[in-house]
């Protein structure tokens, strides 16, 4: 793999001098659009959500000749999980972006490209390649510590575990947990360097658990995580290149998906600040109910909130969901990915893109990067810290104070003979309680069953429609998964409404083993 990419249009790596990529208001965020006047009460189509798949969606229809729609978004611009935030002291503020950061896999020669790579493309994102497995330095709790070895081994086995899980696939062998299958390789991390290196490749990297920001081994499908990695890495499986781009555009990673809604969508097709409360639906239509007392009817509505929103019943549904429904939303695991943006004054850490830290506890602060690399934004003073899974869930129980201390505790015991200062600025994103989102990414956990995601997809009712990265069989946790989702299931409702009536996206009523239980148990 080459050490360096050229990104696409001018790379920004100076310091922002103005208000780029501030949080604006709904009023800015429909300034950019074409008026056409508030929107109705009533249409066709009610996209909820306008983060990829509720764009792609939005777009969809347009291009099937129904622009009766409106996008409900209770944030004031359209761009999901995608978040960019200025960070730092006056003078030195960068852009960094607590959600989606990366476009994985890009375009191999001429074969097939992935559709958020053609947007950045489009709308000239600047973006620079990270590399992960070539541009790192290794410590633990004594400090610096070349491990490398360990690193590539733990490389090589999750190659291996891909390699191994596409046969299996193949046979229709029964799925495993990732560390029951880690355990069958003969591959059992024991050391704080050999698990900080599992950690790296399986809770963290794109390589198994391609959604960043998943479970633990042990709460991952080994063989959806597998094909999740081959149809975004392997151009032969029908993927797209193994280059990971990161955005350092001062506009934000979302300003993709902003510069294609000003192409079609005009003032009167989305709604924004407005939170849904309840989902009423019936043989006769949809009726939303919003925090700001807006009751909106359709004939469709399209639900693109993550599963973790779905999981937590942050929003009412009347009638409840089915028990299929229930079932499937419940199946499928929603994590949490959190890094922590520390500003200092000097520099004083690593000269590589990553550092890898391994403590006595598994995933305790063990990911960094230097955003003050050439590559980023030299001169920032910036690194950042990522946890994921059960640890983000417990440093959102911390103030800012005590993650600051967990955090320069890890970062004094990397460089024990550096006299460490604490930082000038400190931000902590919050994903797994926010109601907006509930989590980060989706992944499938251990033991994947078709049924489940076949019924995530499903229409309720020929009514309620679905869509988002965590209903993407191949591209689940992924951004091109929502374009893809929000692509699918908007032409299908175009279809039905052409049509007149249908039933949607079929379910299964009752997803079952595919052989029965033994007898002594029954």
């Amino acid at each position: 793999m080459p050490q360096i990419r050229a990104s696409l249009g001018t790379v920004f790596l100076s310091f922002l001098a103005g208000a780029a990529a501030q949080g604006i208001t709904s009023a800015q965020s429909l300034a950019n659009l074409t008026y056409a006047g508030p929107p109705p009460n009533n249409t066709k189509v009610l996209i909820l959500g306008g983060g990829m798949a509720g764009v792609i969606a939005a777009r969809t229809l347009h291009e099937q000749c129904i622009d009766d729609f409106v996008i409900v978004d209770a944030k004031t611009e359209l761009g999901g999980r995608m978040i960019q935030k200025p960070f730092g002291i006056p003078g030195r503020e960068i852009v960094v972006e607590m959600g989606a950061n990366w476009i994985h896999g890009t375009q191999c020669g001429d074969g097939p490209a992935n559709p958020v790579w053609k947007l950045a493309q489009k709308h000239n994102l600047s973006t620079v390649y990270t590399d992960f497995d070539g541009s790192i330095s290794f410590f633990d709790y004594n400090g610096p510590n070349n491990y490398s070895a360990v690193f590539h081994a733990s490389v090589d086995a999750a190659n291996n575990a891909t390699v191994l899980a596409g046969q299996r696939l193949w046979d229709n062998e029964v799925d495993m947990d990732l560390r029951s299958a880690y355990g069958y390789m003969g591959v059992k991390p024991k050391t704080p360097q050999e698990q900080a290196c599992e950690w790296y490749q399986v809770d963290y990297k794109c390589w198994l658990t391609l959604a960043p920001g998943m479970q633990s081994p042990s709460q991952t499908s080994w063989l959806a995580s597998a094909w999740n990695t081959n149809f975004t890495y392997n151009p032969e499986a029908g993927g797209y290149s193994d280059v990971d781009m990161m955005s350092v555009d001062p506009r934000g990673m979302a300003y993709i998906l902003q510069a294609e809604a000003t192409e079609f969508l005009k003032t009167n097709q989305v709604l924004f600040n407005e939170t849904v409360e309840a989902i009423h639906y019936s043989e006769d239509g949809v009726v939303v109910l919003t925090a700001g007392g807006y009751n909106l009817t359709a004939e469709h509505v399209l639900v693109t909130f993550s599963v973790g929103v779905l999981q937590n019943t942050d929003v009412v549904f009347q009638p409840a969901l089915p028990n299929w429904k229930r079932e499937a939303i419940n199946s499928i695991e929603m994590g949490t990915y959190t890094k922590i943006f520390l500003q200092f004054n000097d520099t004083f850490w690593f000269k590589t893109e990553i550092g890898l830290y391994a403590d006595k506890q598994r995933g305790r602060y063990p990911v960094w990067q230097n955003l003050d690399h050439p590559k980023y934004f030299p001169g920032s003073g910036v690194i950042f810290v990522t946890v994921t899974g059960d640890y983000s869930n417990y440093i959102e129980q911390l103030n800012t104070t005590e993650v600051q201390d967990e955090v320069m505790d890890v970062l004094r015991a990397m460089y024990p003979n550096v006299t460490v200062p604490d930082p000038v600025d400190i931000h902590i994103p919050t994903w797994g309680g926010n109601a907006l989102y509930r989590g980060s990414f989706s992944s499938w956990g251990a033991s994947f069953v078709p049924g489940h995601s076949d019924n995530l997809r499903a229409t309720v009712d020929g009514r309620v429609w679905f869509a988002g990265e965590a209903t993407s069989l191949k591209h689940f946790g992924l951004l091109h998964g929502a374009y893809f989702e929000g692509q699918s299931v908007a032409r299908e409702i175009a279809a039905c409404i052409k049509d007149g009536q249908c039933s949607g996206i079929p379910h299964e009523a009752t997803v079952k083993n595919s052989q029965p239980y033994p007898n002594n148990l029954q």
